[in-house]
C-alpha cells in the first residue's frame, strides 16, 4: 500500500493515533509518513531500546511533534478549515480557557470564543453522520473498482476534476503509457491533465520517502524512464509529487 493510501484508508481510530498495524508486512506504520516499524524487531532511539510499537509513538513524537500538529497543518481542501478556526482548535488543544485565548488574540470577548466552541463542535455532530453514511455507502458499493477512487498526494494543489479518477481508469491509462511494465520507460508523456497525473503518480514509486535527492540524482532516476526527463521534473514540483530547496540545489518527496 502506497504512502498516501495508509494515510486516507486509516480509520479514524488509527489516523488519531498516528500509526496502524499492516498485517501484510507485520509492522506498525506512521500513516503521517509511512515509516514502517517490524514487529518483533528492537529500535535505538535515542540511546533507548524500543519495541517496534513503541517506536513508532517515538517516531512519531520527535518527527511530527504530535499528530494534531500534523493535521492542523494541512490545507483547508482536507480539514474544511479557516485559518482561524485553526488557530481557535489549537488554542483548545492546549487547554486554553476562553479569557485566555482573547488575551492571546488581543481582541474578542469570552462570549465569541463559547461561540466558536460550540460552532466547532455542531461541525463535529455534522463529520460524524457524514462519515456514517459514507461508511454504509461504501459497504454497499462493496469498494467496486469502477467506484472506488484513488488516493492522491497531499501536497496535490488546485485539487479539481481531474482528480476525481477510478481504480479502472488509473489501470487504463497506466497500461496505454507503460507498455512494458509500470516500472519500465514511458512511451510517451500524456496531454491530458488526469492522465498526467496518473502517469506522474506512477513515477513517484521511484523516489523513497525521508530522502535528499540533489538535482543530478534526480535526473538519474527519470532518464531511464523517459528521454525529456527535465519536462516529467518540472512537472513533479508543478503538481506538487515533489518539493525543492529555493537554491534548486535539493529535492525530496512532500510528504
Amino acid at each position: 500500500m502506497s504512502h498516501e493510501n495508509h494515510f486516507w484508508d486509516a480509520t479514524v481510530d488509527d489516523l488519531s493515533k498516528g500509526y496502524s498495524f499492516d498485517e501484510n508486512t507485520d509492522s506498525y506504520v506512521c500513516v503521517l509518513c509511512n515509516e514502517h516499524f517490524e514487529d518483533g524487531i528492537i529500535y535505538p532511539i535515542d540511546g533507548v531500546l524500543y519495541e517496534a510499537k513503541k517506536a513508532v509513538v517515538q517516531h512519531i513524537e520527535q518527527e511530527h511533534g504530535s499528530v494534531f500538529d500534523y493535521l492542523i497543518q494541512l490545507d483547508k481542501k482536507y480539514t474544511g478549515l479557516t485559518e482561524h478556526q485553526k488557530e481557535l482548535l489549537t488554542f483548545f488543544y492546549q487547554g486554553l480557557t476562553d479569557k485566555e485565548i482573547v488575551k492571546e488574540q488581543g481582541s474578542g470577548s469570552p462570549s465569541t470564543i463559547r461561540s466558536h466552541r460550540f460552532n466547532l463542535k455542531e461541525k463535529e455532530k455534522r463529520a460524524k453522520v457524514f462519515l456514517t453514511l459514507m461508511n454504509l455507502l461504501n459497504k454497499e458499493l462493496h469498494q467496486e473498482n469502477n467506484h472506488k477512487f484513488i488516493h492522491f498526494h497531499k501536497g496535490a494543489k488546485m485539487v479539481d476534476e481531474r482528480y476525481a479518477i477510478t481504480e479502472d481508469e488509473k489501470k487504463k491509462v497506466l497500461s496505454t503509457y507503460f507498455k512494458d511494465s509500470l516500472d519500465g520507460q514511458l512511451d510517451k508523456f500524456p496531454s491530458k491533465e488526469k492522465r498526467k497525473l496518473i502517469v506522474l503518480q506512477n513515477i513517484m514509486n521511484h523516489f523513497e520517502l525521508n530522502r535528499i535527492y540533489s538535482e543530478k540524482e534526480i535526473n538519474t532516476v527519470l532518464k531511464p524512464v523517459y528521454s525529456d526527463f527535465v519536462t516529467i521534473r518540472r512537472y513533479l514540483i508543478e503538481y506538487g509529487f515533489m518539493e525543492r530547496s529555493k537554491d534548486g540545489m535539493e529535492y525530496w518527496v512532500k510528504k
